[in-house]
């Protein structure tokens, strides 16, 4: 979660290396998804640090803009989900549950719903780092998903998978092989640690 100017600096830095751009600011036409996730991490930064009635207009004015790329995109994101290194692949529907936590470095493509159990709205998926979720999947109740796995296309998970390291996929979805999502993603927040050291 960010919680001051260095996290919003170091989550922006991270979706960026994730998204694979090489560039400061989104391009004027076009990059919609990377102007999604800069206004995501500044209204992130603004809800969680700047609480005071002075930035209230300021944050409810980009909250709106958020609303409407949001609509414009499919996507329906809450605040605080994902961790940095986010990387949304394609616009188009995306539905993610309040409370639903999400580590650092996810790849998530279109379709994908991450949703809450029937009847409670605080049983949500807990997603660890490193996870790549593939075109059409739906993850739902209270689960956990361990770090670095790969979820295929199409996948229904509703039921935890402790094993790091590992592919799922099918309806419902069950351990598919060992490979996990290396090479599946970008892990922008070893990049950015490893050029630090």
């Amino acid at each position: 979660m960010i919680s001051s100017k260095a996290d919003l600096k170091f989550y922006l830095k991270a979706d960026k290396i994730a998204l694979g751009r090489n560039y400061k600011r989104p391009k004027i036409v076009g990059d919609l998804i990377w102007k999604f996730q800069r206004r995501l991490r500044l209204i992130e930064y603004y809800h969680n640090c700047r609480n005071s009635l002075l930035w209230r207009p300021f944050y409810y004015w980009e909250l709106f803009r958020y609303y409407l790329l949001s609509v414009r995109l499919g996507f329906s994101i809450p605040l605080n989900v994902f961790g940095p290194g986010l990387c949304i692949v394609h616009r188009g529907t995306i539905v993610v549950a309040e409370n639903t936590e999400i580590g650092a470095n996810c790849r998530i493509h279109v379709c994908v719903n991450i949703g809450t159990q029937a009847g409670y709205a605080d049983h949500v998926p807990r997603i660890g780092n490193n996870v790549y979720i593939g075109p059409g999947t739906k993850l739902f109740g209270k689960i956990q998903i361990a770090d670095n796995i790969a979820i295929g296309a199409n996948a229904v998970v509703n039921k935890s998978f402790l094993e790091p390291n590992i592919s799922i996929g099918g309806i419902p979805a069950r351990k598919i092989s060992d490979k996990g999502s290396a090479g599946l993603l970008i892990p922008a927040t070893e990049i950015i640690k490893n050029n630090q050291d």
